[in-house]
């Protein structure tokens, strides 16, 4: 399948996520409440609602998504990457629904994000279906049969059908000696920088640099050779 794929016909995204407040004394009682139900079946130790709010940004109910970053094959064989980053999250997720709608005008065109069946594309329609905001077709998954999902998933393309494990994408970069760099901020820490370091360029440039590898592991997958640096640009806002 992959080897019949026309890579211009798919757009490579990521997202990133934060809790919705900047800490657990911040949210109103009933999002208080209602995440210490969340997590009471899995603290350990020396865990509380408290110190695992640092996770609520994982959850569509509990978090938010500040950066979405989309990259492209384009005609002239560029790889195209760009974002939508703001503290408005309704503006980001509209602005991104409509080019969705104007990308995947036709059945052949794909999502294509690691791990983005479990987390990015549900995490995605989720939260417009919350802000309200119709869901681009190619998010809408409802009564569609597996095969007529247009998603791929390069982590699950890995699996080749074993369920038993996760594979980061640092590692299949590794694996796959994919140069990424290591000096800027890792997921983990995507939450601090919004809300204490208030740096949303800083996300925005991690979050290309990951959908740049998505797209580089998948040509691995296809046994290509990596986008040359000189191929690959960032696009002005509108871009595409």
């Amino acid at each position: 399948m992959l080897d019949q794929l026309d890579l211009k016909n798919v757009l490579f995204l990521d997202i990133e996520t934060v809790p919705q407040y900047p800490s657990f004394d911040e949210a109103p009682p009933a999002i208080r409440s209602l995440w210490e139900k969340k997590v009471f079946s899995f603290l350990k130790n020396e865990d509380t609602p408290d110190s695992m709010y640092r996770r609520a940004g994982i959850y569509a109910e509990f978090g938010k998504i500040i950066c979405i970053s989309a990259g492209c094959f384009t005609l002239d064989g560029k790889f195209r990457v760009k974002s939508w980053f703001g503290k408005d999250e309704r503006e980001v997720l509209q602005s991104f629904a409509e080019t969705l709608k104007k990308f995947c005008s036709g059945p052949e065109k794909l999502l294509c994000a690691h791990n983005g069946k479990e987390f990015d594309f549900p995490y995605m329609a989720r939260r417009m279906l919350i802000l309200g905001i119709k869901l681009p077709a190619v998010l809408d998954t409802a009564g569609k049969k597996p095969w007529e999902v247009n998603h791929l998933d390069t982590m699950e393309l890995w699996k080749f059908g074993d369920y038993k494990s996760f594979t980061s994408l640092a590692l299949l970069a590794e694996v796959f000696d994919i140069p990424t760099p290591k000096d800027d901020i890792d997921g983990s820490r995507v939450a601090e920088v919004f809300w204490i370091e208030d740096n949303l360029d800083r996300i925005a440039t991690y979050c290309q640099k990951d959908v740049l590898t998505i797209a580089q592991i998948l040509r691995k997958f296809r046994g290509e050779e990596l986008i040359p640096a000189t191929q690959i640009e960032f696009a002005a806002e509108g871009v595409y």
